[in-house]
Protein backbone atom coordinates (compact mmCIF):
# COMPACT_ATOMS: atom_id res chain seq x y z
CA UNK A 1 0.00 0.00 0.00
CA UNK A 2 1.54 3.37 -0.96
CA UNK A 3 2.17 5.86 1.87
CA UNK A 4 -0.48 8.46 2.51
CA UNK A 5 0.43 11.93 1.22
CA UNK A 6 1.63 14.40 3.83
CA UNK A 7 -0.69 17.29 4.55
CA UNK A 8 1.09 20.57 3.87
CA UNK A 9 1.21 22.87 6.89
CA UNK A 10 2.08 26.57 6.49
CA UNK A 11 5.07 27.59 8.58
CA UNK A 12 4.82 30.07 11.45
CA UNK A 13 8.28 31.50 12.08
CA UNK A 14 9.64 34.17 14.41
CA UNK A 15 13.07 35.76 14.58
CA UNK A 16 14.52 36.18 18.05
CA UNK A 17 17.24 38.83 18.12
CA UNK A 18 16.41 40.97 21.13
CA UNK A 19 17.05 38.58 24.00
CA UNK A 20 17.02 40.99 26.97
CA UNK A 21 14.87 43.92 27.98
CA UNK A 22 16.11 47.42 28.82
CA UNK A 23 16.95 46.31 32.35
CA UNK A 24 18.97 43.33 31.13
CA UNK A 25 16.34 40.73 32.05
CA UNK A 26 16.00 37.71 29.77
CA UNK A 27 13.02 37.76 27.38
CA UNK A 28 11.60 34.26 27.50
CA UNK A 29 10.33 32.38 24.44
CA UNK A 30 8.71 29.63 26.50
CA UNK A 31 5.26 31.26 26.24
CA UNK A 32 5.35 30.18 22.58
CA UNK A 33 4.89 26.67 24.02
CA UNK A 34 2.87 27.42 27.11
CA UNK A 35 0.13 29.57 25.61
CA UNK A 36 -2.77 27.94 23.81
CA UNK A 37 -3.46 28.30 20.10
CA UNK A 38 0.16 28.66 18.95
CA UNK A 39 1.68 26.31 16.37
CA UNK A 40 5.14 27.78 15.87
CA UNK A 41 7.26 25.73 13.47
CA UNK A 42 10.60 27.57 13.52
CA UNK A 43 12.44 30.03 15.74
CA UNK A 44 15.49 31.77 14.27
CA UNK A 45 17.93 33.11 16.83
CA UNK A 46 19.81 36.16 15.61
CA UNK A 47 22.28 37.40 14.75
CA UNK A 48 25.54 35.49 14.38
CA UNK A 49 28.44 37.62 13.12
CA UNK A 50 31.90 36.60 11.97
CA UNK A 51 34.35 39.27 13.07
CA UNK A 52 37.94 40.12 12.20
CA UNK A 53 39.28 37.59 14.71
CA UNK A 54 37.90 34.22 13.49
CA UNK A 55 37.60 32.97 17.07
CA UNK A 56 35.64 36.05 18.16
CA UNK A 57 32.32 35.35 16.46
CA UNK A 58 29.39 36.92 18.26
CA UNK A 59 25.68 36.49 18.83
CA UNK A 60 24.75 40.15 18.47
CA UNK A 61 27.40 41.80 20.65
CA UNK A 62 28.70 38.91 22.77
CA UNK A 63 30.30 35.53 22.25
CA UNK A 64 27.64 32.77 22.18
CA UNK A 65 29.19 31.25 25.30
CA UNK A 66 28.71 34.45 27.32
CA UNK A 67 26.81 33.87 30.60
CA UNK A 68 24.02 36.19 29.44
CA UNK A 69 22.95 33.42 27.03
CA UNK A 70 22.74 30.53 29.50
CA UNK A 71 18.97 30.77 29.87
CA UNK A 72 18.52 31.42 26.15
CA UNK A 73 20.25 28.21 25.09
CA UNK A 74 18.37 26.21 27.72
CA UNK A 75 15.00 27.52 26.51
CA UNK A 76 15.86 26.82 22.89
CA UNK A 77 16.55 23.19 23.79
CA UNK A 78 13.08 23.01 25.30
CA UNK A 79 11.56 24.36 22.08
CA UNK A 80 13.47 21.75 20.07
CA UNK A 81 12.23 18.99 22.37
CA UNK A 82 8.68 20.17 21.63
CA UNK A 83 9.21 19.82 17.88
CA UNK A 84 10.11 23.39 16.93
CA UNK A 85 13.14 23.83 14.71
CA UNK A 86 15.72 26.28 16.04
CA UNK A 87 17.91 27.90 13.41
CA UNK A 88 20.67 30.45 13.72
CA UNK A 89 20.62 33.58 11.57
CA UNK A 90 24.00 34.36 10.03
CA UNK A 91 24.72 37.93 8.98
CA UNK A 92 22.05 40.57 8.60
CA UNK A 93 22.54 44.30 8.32
CA UNK A 94 25.95 44.32 10.04
CA UNK A 95 28.50 43.92 7.23
CA UNK A 96 31.58 41.71 7.07
CA UNK A 97 30.41 38.15 7.71
CA UNK A 98 29.87 37.20 4.08
CA UNK A 99 32.85 39.16 2.78
CA UNK A 100 35.01 36.91 4.95
CA UNK A 101 33.26 33.74 3.74
CA UNK A 102 33.53 34.90 0.13
CA UNK A 103 37.33 35.13 0.21
CA UNK A 104 39.97 32.55 -0.82
CA UNK A 105 39.84 28.96 0.44
CA UNK A 106 42.22 29.49 3.34
CA UNK A 107 40.30 32.50 4.61
CA UNK A 108 36.99 30.69 4.19
CA UNK A 109 38.26 27.79 6.31
CA UNK A 110 39.46 30.09 9.10
CA UNK A 111 36.07 31.77 9.44
CA UNK A 112 33.88 28.77 8.68
CA UNK A 113 35.45 26.51 11.34
CA UNK A 114 34.18 28.43 14.43
CA UNK A 115 30.76 28.81 12.81
CA UNK A 116 30.51 25.06 12.28
CA UNK A 117 31.61 24.47 15.86
CA UNK A 118 28.88 26.80 17.13
CA UNK A 119 26.27 24.83 15.17
CA UNK A 120 27.53 21.59 16.72
CA UNK A 121 27.89 22.96 20.24
CA UNK A 122 24.35 24.36 20.31
CA UNK A 123 22.68 21.61 18.28
CA UNK A 124 21.12 24.03 15.81
CA UNK A 125 18.66 22.49 13.38
CA UNK A 126 19.72 24.78 10.58
CA UNK A 127 21.10 28.11 9.46
CA UNK A 128 19.35 31.10 7.93
CA UNK A 129 21.70 32.90 5.53
CA UNK A 130 20.76 36.58 5.66
CA UNK A 131 23.11 38.09 3.07
CA UNK A 132 22.80 41.88 3.17
CA UNK A 133 26.15 42.69 1.59
CA UNK A 134 27.71 41.87 -1.80
CA UNK A 135 28.59 38.17 -2.20
CA UNK A 136 29.37 36.12 -5.27
CA UNK A 137 27.17 33.29 -6.49
CA UNK A 138 30.15 30.94 -6.22
CA UNK A 139 30.69 32.06 -2.63
CA UNK A 140 27.15 31.36 -1.44
CA UNK A 141 27.17 28.01 -3.26
CA UNK A 142 30.42 27.05 -1.54
CA UNK A 143 28.90 27.87 1.85
CA UNK A 144 25.70 25.92 1.14
CA UNK A 145 27.66 22.92 -0.14
CA UNK A 146 29.87 22.90 2.92
CA UNK A 147 26.94 23.11 5.33
CA UNK A 148 25.19 20.26 3.54
CA UNK A 149 28.34 18.12 3.53
CA UNK A 150 29.11 18.74 7.20
CA UNK A 151 25.60 18.53 8.69
CA UNK A 152 23.74 16.14 6.44
CA UNK A 153 20.44 16.06 4.57
CA UNK A 154 18.24 16.93 7.57
CA UNK A 155 20.03 20.23 8.26
CA UNK A 156 17.71 23.10 7.29
CA UNK A 157 19.27 25.78 5.09
CA UNK A 158 17.24 28.91 4.40
CA UNK A 159 17.95 32.33 2.93
CA UNK A 160 16.41 35.72 3.64
CA UNK A 161 16.25 37.77 0.44
CA UNK A 162 14.39 41.03 0.12
CA UNK A 163 11.22 40.38 -1.86
CA UNK A 164 12.29 42.59 -4.76
CA UNK A 165 15.32 40.33 -5.37
CA UNK A 166 12.98 37.47 -6.33
CA UNK A 167 11.58 39.60 -9.14
CA UNK A 168 14.67 41.40 -10.38
CA UNK A 169 18.29 40.52 -9.60
CA UNK A 170 19.24 44.21 -9.67
CA UNK A 171 16.91 45.05 -6.77
CA UNK A 172 18.98 43.13 -4.29
CA UNK A 173 21.10 43.41 -1.16
CA UNK A 174 22.98 40.14 -1.63
CA UNK A 175 24.91 40.62 -4.85
CA UNK A 176 24.18 37.20 -6.34
CA UNK A 177 21.14 36.28 -8.43
CA UNK A 178 18.60 34.29 -6.39
CA UNK A 179 17.04 32.83 -9.51
CA UNK A 180 20.40 31.39 -10.55
CA UNK A 181 20.99 30.12 -7.01
CA UNK A 182 17.61 28.34 -6.96
CA UNK A 183 18.38 26.69 -10.27
CA UNK A 184 21.80 25.52 -9.08
CA UNK A 185 21.18 24.68 -5.41
CA UNK A 186 17.42 24.76 -4.91
CA UNK A 187 17.38 21.17 -3.65
CA UNK A 188 19.47 22.23 -0.66
CA UNK A 189 17.40 25.30 0.22
CA UNK A 190 14.34 24.55 2.34
CA UNK A 191 12.66 27.94 1.90
CA UNK A 192 13.20 31.68 1.57
CA UNK A 193 12.30 34.08 4.40
CA UNK A 194 11.29 36.85 2.01
CA UNK A 195 11.52 40.35 3.48
CA UNK A 196 8.35 42.14 2.40
CA UNK A 197 9.05 45.37 4.26
CA UNK A 198 11.43 48.34 4.55
CA UNK A 199 10.65 49.38 0.99
CA UNK A 200 11.63 46.02 -0.51
CA UNK A 201 8.14 44.51 -0.57
CA UNK A 202 4.54 44.95 0.42
CA UNK A 203 2.01 42.58 1.99
CA UNK A 204 -0.85 45.04 2.39
CA UNK A 205 -2.33 43.37 -0.68
CA UNK A 206 -1.60 40.09 -2.54
CA UNK A 207 -0.13 41.69 -5.66
CA UNK A 208 3.62 41.34 -4.99
CA UNK A 209 3.30 37.80 -3.69
CA UNK A 210 1.34 36.78 -6.78
CA UNK A 211 3.93 38.45 -9.03
CA UNK A 212 6.67 36.37 -7.42
CA UNK A 213 4.64 33.19 -7.87
CA UNK A 214 4.00 34.08 -11.53
CA UNK A 215 7.74 34.51 -11.93
CA UNK A 216 8.07 30.80 -11.20
CA UNK A 217 8.82 30.49 -7.49
CA UNK A 218 7.17 27.53 -5.76
CA UNK A 219 4.63 28.65 -3.11
CA UNK A 220 5.91 26.11 -0.56
CA UNK A 221 9.37 27.71 -0.67
CA UNK A 222 8.16 31.28 -0.30
CA UNK A 223 7.68 32.49 3.29
CA UNK A 224 6.21 35.97 3.64
CA UNK A 225 8.31 38.13 5.94
CA UNK A 226 6.60 40.81 8.02
CA UNK A 227 7.67 43.33 10.61
CA UNK A 228 5.78 42.56 13.80
CA UNK A 229 5.76 46.13 15.10
CA UNK A 230 6.27 49.53 13.40
CA UNK A 231 9.22 50.02 15.77
CA UNK A 232 11.08 47.22 13.96
CA UNK A 233 11.09 48.79 10.50
CA UNK A 234 8.89 50.40 7.89
CA UNK A 235 6.20 48.52 6.03
CA UNK A 236 4.20 47.27 9.01
CA UNK A 237 0.80 45.93 7.90
CA UNK A 238 -1.98 46.21 10.53
CA UNK A 239 -3.95 43.11 11.48
CA UNK A 240 -6.99 44.31 9.60
CA UNK A 241 -5.00 44.14 6.37
CA UNK A 242 -3.30 40.85 7.10
CA UNK A 243 -6.59 39.20 8.03
CA UNK A 244 -7.76 39.88 4.48
CA UNK A 245 -4.56 39.07 2.59
CA UNK A 246 -3.15 35.96 4.30
CA UNK A 247 -6.28 33.75 4.32
CA UNK A 248 -6.79 34.71 0.68
CA UNK A 249 -3.29 33.51 -0.24
CA UNK A 250 -3.69 30.33 1.79
CA UNK A 251 -6.93 29.61 -0.07
CA UNK A 252 -5.41 30.29 -3.48
CA UNK A 253 -2.22 28.30 -2.89
CA UNK A 254 -2.70 24.93 -1.14
CA UNK A 255 1.07 24.72 -0.55
CA UNK A 256 1.42 28.25 0.83
CA UNK A 257 4.84 28.46 2.48
CA UNK A 258 3.99 30.40 5.62
CA UNK A 259 4.84 33.62 7.41
CA UNK A 260 7.81 34.88 9.39
CA UNK A 261 7.97 37.86 11.73
CA UNK A 262 10.78 40.26 12.55
CA UNK A 263 10.99 40.08 15.51
CA UNK A 264 9.67 38.40 18.67
CA UNK A 265 10.27 40.68 21.67
CA UNK A 266 7.72 43.42 20.91
CA UNK A 267 5.38 41.68 18.49
CA UNK A 268 1.91 43.14 18.21
CA UNK A 269 -0.83 42.88 19.25
CA UNK A 270 0.62 41.95 22.65
CA UNK A 271 3.77 44.11 22.37
CA UNK A 272 6.51 43.69 25.00
CA UNK A 273 4.11 42.41 27.64
CA UNK A 274 2.67 39.56 25.53
CA UNK A 275 4.82 39.15 22.40
CA UNK A 276 3.65 35.57 21.80
CA UNK A 277 0.22 36.82 20.71
CA UNK A 278 1.59 37.50 17.21
CA UNK A 279 2.30 33.79 16.74
CA UNK A 280 -1.17 32.91 18.01
CA UNK A 281 -2.82 35.32 15.59
CA UNK A 282 -0.71 34.00 12.72
CA UNK A 283 -1.58 30.43 13.61
CA UNK A 284 -5.26 31.30 13.39
CA UNK A 285 -4.92 33.23 10.12
CA UNK A 286 -2.92 30.48 8.40
CA UNK A 287 -4.61 27.39 9.83
CA UNK A 288 -8.09 28.62 10.68
CA UNK A 289 -10.35 26.06 12.34
CA UNK A 290 -7.56 23.48 12.54
CA UNK A 291 -5.61 25.81 14.81
CA UNK A 292 -8.56 26.41 17.10
CA UNK A 293 -9.38 22.70 17.31
CA UNK A 294 -5.77 21.84 18.16
CA UNK A 295 -5.64 24.51 20.83
CA UNK A 296 -8.81 23.19 22.47
CA UNK A 297 -7.72 19.58 22.36
CA UNK A 298 -5.68 19.87 25.56
CA UNK A 299 -8.70 20.63 27.70
CA UNK A 300 -7.23 23.97 28.70
CA UNK A 301 -4.25 22.71 30.67
CA UNK A 302 -1.72 24.30 28.33
CA UNK A 303 0.46 21.25 27.76
CA UNK A 304 3.11 21.45 25.08
CA UNK A 305 2.07 18.25 23.35
CA UNK A 306 -1.46 19.38 22.68
CA UNK A 307 -0.34 22.63 21.10
CA UNK A 308 1.83 20.90 18.55
CA UNK A 309 -0.06 17.77 17.66
CA UNK A 310 -1.21 19.22 14.34
CA UNK A 311 2.12 20.83 13.47
CA UNK A 312 5.31 19.38 12.00
CA UNK A 313 8.04 17.83 14.06
CA UNK A 314 11.52 19.32 14.11
CA UNK A 315 12.41 17.21 11.10
CA UNK A 316 8.90 17.07 9.68
CA UNK A 317 7.56 17.32 6.17
CA UNK A 318 7.08 21.07 6.32
CA UNK A 319 10.72 21.56 5.30
CA UNK A 320 11.03 18.66 2.93
CA UNK A 321 12.58 19.88 -0.32
CA UNK A 322 10.83 18.50 -3.38
CA UNK A 323 12.91 16.42 -5.73
CA UNK A 324 11.30 18.05 -8.76
CA UNK A 325 12.85 21.42 -9.53
CA UNK A 326 11.31 24.30 -11.39
CA UNK A 327 13.22 27.08 -13.05
CA UNK A 328 13.70 29.60 -10.37
CA UNK A 329 12.75 32.85 -10.40
CA UNK A 330 13.94 36.59 -8.69
CA UNK A 331 12.99 41.02 -6.14
CA UNK A 332 15.34 50.07 1.68
CA UNK A 333 17.54 49.76 4.13
CA UNK A 334 17.06 47.30 6.97
CA UNK A 335 17.50 48.56 10.50
CA UNK A 336 19.71 46.48 12.78
CA UNK A 337 18.46 46.10 16.36
CA UNK A 338 20.95 45.04 18.99
CA UNK A 339 19.76 43.80 22.35
CA UNK A 340 22.20 45.80 24.43
CA UNK A 341 20.23 48.01 26.84
CA UNK A 342 21.96 51.25 25.82
CA UNK A 343 20.92 50.88 22.18
CA UNK A 344 17.29 49.84 22.64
Amino acid sequence: MPPLPHQHVPRVITYYQTHHDRDGAHISVLPLLQQQGIALTHLIVAAIHLNEDPAALTLNDHHPSHPRFIVLWAELRILQAAGIQVLGMLGGAAKGTYARLDADEATFERYYAPLAQLIRDRGLDGLDLDVEEPMSLAGIIRLIDRLRADFGPSFTITLAPVAAALLNAKHNLSGFDYEALEVMRGRDIAFYNTQMYCGWGDCSNPLMYEMIIMKGWAPEKLVIGLVTNPENGSGYVPWEGLSNVLPLLVGRHPRFGGVMGWEYFNSLPGARERPWEWARMMTTLLRGRRALDAAGADGGDGTVEAHHQSGPTAKGDVDAVDEEKEDAPIPREFEYHTDTPEEE
